[in-house]
């Protein structure tokens, strides 16, 4: 795969960090214009770079935290058809939040239990418990116990 230029990949990194430190203040309207920002450098076809893909991870965050979860969804699932995507526990989580807050059960669950083979419990922990109560009504989150091997 082909690599940014030095000098778009350091704007596109002082953008999103830019944009990172806004989240972090909650001032969301801020660190979005400064993820599109970044984004508007990224080259066409801007699916088959791996920057877009955490580019379009913060600003499905940031909405999600903005609670826009149309935006989180839409953005998340934009996300998925970039590099890397598809497996990413973080993104897998962040759009199941956002499929249950629009009440769409079905994609919740889907995108929860994914996060949830990758990292376990741990990728729920910092979250709302909702979720993972959601995700235990949907699944069997408890493993089968193993029998010795003397015991089989």
């Amino acid at each position: 795969m082909e690599e940014l230029d030095d000098k778009t990949y350091a704007e596109i990194q002082e953008l999103c960090e830019a944009g990172d430190r806004f989240a972090d203040q909650s001032d969301f309207s801020a660190a979005l214009e400064k993820y599109w920002n970044a984004f508007d450098l990224v080259p066409e076809p801007k699916t088959a770079w791996d920057t877009t893909t955490w580019i379009l991870t913060a600003i499905g965050d940031t909405n999600f935290l903005a609670n826009d979860f149309r935006a989180g969804a839409d953005n998340l699932s934009n996300a998925m058809h970039c590099p890397g995507a598809i497996g990413n526990p973080f993104i897998h989580i962040r759009l199941g939040q956002c499929q249950f807050e629009l009440g769409n059960m079905e994609r919740a669950a889907d995108e929860l239990t994914r996060a949830y083979a990758v990292k376990g419990e741990e990728i729920f922990f910092g979250e709302d418990p909702k979720y993972l109560e959601f995700l235990k009504t949907r699944i069997d989150t408890n493993p089968p116990k193993k029998k010795a091997w003397w015991k089989r």
